[in-house]
């Protein structure tokens, strides 16, 4: 793996989200976790779903994405439906909407908390006049940045509202992270990503970012093998 270079000599930061920012990929995984526990023991699906799920199929994805990528491993073919189906309704669309509701009561009930570390980067980057942006595949950044109290530090946030509009392929495509780039006047070549999914790192690379892996739970050998120049279990470790 290669060192970063001084902090602000870089153009900017663009940073995932969840797991990155703040701890809701831990709430991302118990609802992905619920749905599909309940899910595959309607349906007699096996095998059953495991956390390896998640890393391998879920984490980082876009949500109808990362249905239809579970399913798929499992042999299952729904029809994918539209991003209005109930959650009731027995498509990738409506399954996706499905998790979506155990996730915004969960955000609703219990809040989140940023990452110490996290913010103390950030402090540091406002400090130093250092560009930064949130790039997401969540429909629910902008909810989750203003319930960590973080959303007055972002005014450029691409997050999953933003890709559908724009039509940008999800990770692990660059194209978020690209258009987050351009909103903020960076040059990918001279900035930096910050990932915790294996295809964010991914995607971070395909765009021709230096890529900081945070290591929550994927592995640091499997971020640096996805791409990740750096890999650190908590961003206060770039600041020493």
């Amino acid at each position: 793996m290669t060192a970063l270079r001084p902090l602000d000599s870089y153009d900017g930061f663009v940073f995932d989200l969840d797991g990155v920012l703040t701890p809701t990929a831990i709430v991302h995984e118990h609802a992905w976790g619920a749905l599909f526990r309940a899910y595959f023991t309607e349906h007699h699906v096996t095998p059953e779903y495991t956390d390896a799920d998640y890393y391998a199929h879920l984490d980082g994805r876009p949500r109808y994405d990362a249905v239809a990528s579970l399913l798929e491993s499992r042999g299952i073919q729904l029809p994918w439906g539209s991003p209005e189906d109930a959650p009731e309704m027995d498509t990738v669309c409506g399954l996706g909407n499905r998790k979506n509701v155990v996730f915004a009561d969960t955000l609703k009930r219990d809040g989140v908390t940023p990452y110490p570390g996290s913010v103390a980067l950030l402090d540091w980057l406002g400090a130093h006049g250092v560009r930064v942006a949130v790039a997401s595949s969540s429909r629910n950044a902008r909810p989750v940045l203003a319930a960590a109290g973080l959303d007055n530090r972002f005014s450029t946030v691409v997050d999953g509202v933003v890709s559908a509009r724009e039509h940008l392929a999800g990770k692990p495509a660059p194209d978020i992270f690209v258009r987050a780039a351009q909103l903020e006047g960076m040059d990918p070549a001279r900035s930096v990503v910050v990932e915790d999914a294996i295809s964010g790192v991914a995607a971070g690379h395909n765009g021709g970012f230096t890529v900081v892996g945070v290591d929550r739970g994927a592995g640091a050998e499997a971020l640096s093998a996805a791409g990740a120049d750096v890999v650190v279990s908590d961003l206060a470790e770039l600041l020493s």
